[in-house]
Formats: structure tokens, sequence, C-alpha cells
């Protein structure tokens, strides 16, 4: 077993451990960043894979008010590194950006690569070394216990700061491992940005992969018209993810397949004769439900009422029956992790001086849409100046 001395050590090579690392590098300070997997950055590498969604441009008060857990928590964070910081940050890295409809943000390049790389470049050029392959076993203080390809090794930093992720996506790093050694109070982990399971009859088969648009989903107080898709697991995209927080809690999830008009409007056109036709073909008909839409009414409306106050009533809030999220491995994110009350403003755990935490293994959810990332960068940013200013502290 060997030791060694750098300033601060960072513990996960993510967007937050990188950002902390980034900024003790700028303080002065000689910083070491262990990262168990093989490479730096492989869940932001995937979540890369169809377009890297950094960030939203909307103004801070907006883009505060969209986390469901822990928004006064992060608001001074993302006051001091918020959606144009980043945007800032990835032009100051050769990486331009652009603005889509949605207001989401993106590299042009459309990828994590360059944007990676180009960090990765920087950080080296700041004098941060990487080491890959180190498993964090323990802390003893701010000393951290490795296991590496080396055999174990100590490392005794002034500071540390933990970015070890949540708990999903365990092949990419984000295992939730860590809760089993760091001890104390932790708030359950729960899959966030992740499908529901749903028991399909065969008839809607030859639906899979439809998407469904033009209709509005809502669970407790949350609605949203993001658009989702039917998959042979059930229920997936954006839509459904907004609404998870809410259905993790036990709201029913409520469909309304005619957001725009209201129940008296759709009485209305139910309630003109139909004559032979069925009360399946009226809805194509009279309605224009067809397709992905139709299937999931009669899918979830078995059997249909025929009174036309009964069915438009339905038809403005169809309950999706579902058998609850899929496993937390397949969560984008998680929430849970550590709360707000085992750690200072600063982000240092009460129980452990000059160690610090950052990123999604604090106790907070993100809706997707560039809000996930954002505040990674805000937090592991926050962790690292204030894991400077104690370094600088205890070292007077």
């Amino acid at each position: 077993m060997t030791e060694m001395q750098p300033q601060a050590l960072v513990v996960g090579a993510g967007p937050a451990g990188l950002m902390a690392a980034e900024r003790l590098a700028a303080a002065g300070l000689s910083v070491l960043v262990a990262e168990a997997k093989p490479s730096a950055g492989r869940k932001f590498l995937m979540a890369g894979k169809s377009g890297l969604n950094l960030t939203k441009a909307e103004p801070l008060p907006d883009f505060v008010a969209a986390y469901p857990e822990g928004a006064d928590w992060l608001a001074p964070m993302l006051t001091a590194f918020g959606p144009q910081a980043v945007q800032d940050w990835a032009r100051d890295l050769g990486q331009p950006v652009f603005t889509g409809t949605s207001g989401r943000v993106f590299p042009e390049a459309m990828k994590a690569s360059p944007l990676l790389r180009a960090w990765l470049a920087r950080l080296a050029g700041q004098g941060v070394r990487l080491v890959t392959r180190w498993r964090l076993t323990g802390l003893d203080g701010t000393t951290a216990r490795f296991d590496t390809p080396e055999g174990p090794q100590d490392v005794a930093p002034r500071v540390t700061v933990l970015a070890l992720g949540g708990a999903s996506w365990a092949r990419l790093g984000s295992d939730g491992a860590w809760a089993g050694w760091l001890g104390g109070p932790l708030t359950p982990f729960r899959p966030s940005n992740v499908g529901l399971r749903v028991a399909w009859s065969p008839h809607m088969n030859p639906l899979f992969g439809a998407p469904v648009k033009g209709a509005a989903l809502s669970a407790g107080a949350i609605t949203t018209r993001g658009e989702f898709v039917v998959s042979r697991h059930g229920l997936e995209g954006s839509g459904i993810y907004s609404v998870i927080p809410a259905v993790r809690d036990g709201a029913p999830l409520l469909l309304d397949l005619f957001p725009d008009l209201d129940t008296a409007a759709l009485v209305q056109r139910l309630a003109r004769p139909r004559g032979k036709a069925s009360l399946g073909e009226q809805l194509r008909k009279t309605l224009r439900l067809d397709g992905v839409r139709r299937a999931l009414a009669l899918e979830m409306l078995r059997p249909l009422p025929a009174e036309a106050a009964a069915l438009a009533a339905l038809l403005k809030a169809v309950p999706l029956a579902h058998d609850g999220p899929r496993p937390m491995d397949e969560a984008i994110s998680t929430a849970g992790g550590l709360p707000r009350a085992r750690l200072t403003p600063d982000l240092m755990l009460t129980d452990r001086p000059g160690v610090f935490a950052a990123g999604e293994m604090l106790d907070w959810d993100a809706p997707t849409g560039g809000y996930l990332l954002t505040a990674c960068f805000a937090t592991g940013r926050w962790a690292g100046d204030a894991a400077a200013r104690y370094a600088d502290a205890t070292a007077r």
C-alpha cells in the first residue's frame, strides 16, 4: 500500500466531479481525480448519444422552479452557475451551442465526446491528474482508501469532494454502492426519469414504438403536454418522465386525449346519432380519434360507456393503469441520497469536516431537458469553490 498526498481529491469523474476539480485547480490546489470506471464521463457520454442537452434557455426563476424536489436548496447554486453560464462555459471550451425551438440547448456537434475531450485537456493543462479503475472503499476523515489495479491506495488530501452519482445506470458507474459505507441517514433512492411498466393486451403489439401526441398527462399537481411512446414494456418518453415524481408517490396517472376541447364540447359531438356505427367507429369518425390514441382508449376503458357524458368525462381523464416504474437501473436519474440536513450550505458533510459532496448523490430531483446536467455542473462548482476555501483556511 502506498500513500499519495494531493492537496485536493475528487472522487468521480462525471460532470459534477470534473467541475469541482476545475474549480479546485483554478484556486491553485494540486488535484487528483479518481474514477472507478476505465474512463471519465461514461454516463455523460451516453447522455450525449442522442444529442447532449446541456441546459435550457429560460429565465432563471422558471428554470429553478422546474425542479420537483430541492429547488430552494439548489437556487443559490443555480444562480451562481445557471443556464447562461453553462452556455458560456461550453463556448469557452471551443464548443459552440444552439438553442432548439423548445428552448433546450445543445452543442452544435450534438455529441458529448468533443466537449468532454476539450474539458479533460483543459483540466490536464491545469495540472489535474486523473486516475481510472480506482474504486473508493472507505473514508477516514478526508483520507480515502481505494482498490486499484496496483493494489490498495490511501490518499490523504486537505479536502475531498465526493461526486459518486446516484443509483441508476450501474454499468456506467452510478451504482449507489457508496450508500453502504458512507453511513448516517440517507434518503432512499427512487427512480426518476424512467418509464412505466404496463402489461399490454395483444391488440397493442402493432403499436409498439408509436408516439402519443396531442394529449396531456396529469398526476397529482403535475400536468404536461409532453410526448410519450407506447413500448413493448410499457410507457416511455419525456411526457411520462415529467409525471414520475407524482406517480412515484402514489398519484393516479390520467390521460386527457382532447386537451384542447372541454368536456361539454365532447359531449355535444358524442351525442350526435351514430346510426349503425359502433362506438369505436364513432370515436374515429366523429372525434378523429385513431391510431395509438384510440388504441389506448380502447385498452384502458374496456368496456366503453355508451352514454355521451360519461364517455366524454373518461376521454378527458383516461386512467392509465400500470405496474409502477421500470427498474431503477433503467432510470436516467434517481432521487434520494444525501439529505440536505447532513450538509452545510457549502455542501460539506456535517459529520466529516473537509469532505464535500456534489451531483446526483445529493437528494434532489430534476426533469429531463437540461436540468439534470446543469444542476450537476452547478453543485460541482459550488462544492469545488467551497472546498478550495476550506483548504485555504485550514492551511493557515
